[in-house]
């Protein structure tokens, strides 16, 4: 799994686990919810920190409990 997929992978994981659609995740975090459906999406391959750090502000999470997952663990290269 590549770092982006794992990102995206904890946001969906914390906005079940919250009962947390996301357009709600937009409005918490301060962004349009084009941002949030834009870094969902499969075919974009990067996602801004700036932008994983307002998601994690909206939901109330620091950037280290964010990163504390087994979903990090298991990371590919990202150089070929």
């Amino acid at each position: 799994m590549q770092m982006k997929e794992a990102v995206v992978k904890r946001f969906q994981d914390l906005c079940r686990q919250r009962g947390i659609k996301y357009n709600e995740l937009a409005t918490l975090s301060g962004v349009t919810p084009s941002t949030v459906y834009s870094m969902m999406d499969n075919n974009r391959k990067d996602v801004s920190v700036v932008t994983v750090k307002k998601l994690c502000d909206g939901l109330d999470i620091s950037i280290p409990d964010f990163f504390n997952d087994m979903i990090f663990e298991m990371l590919e290269p990202e150089i070929k």
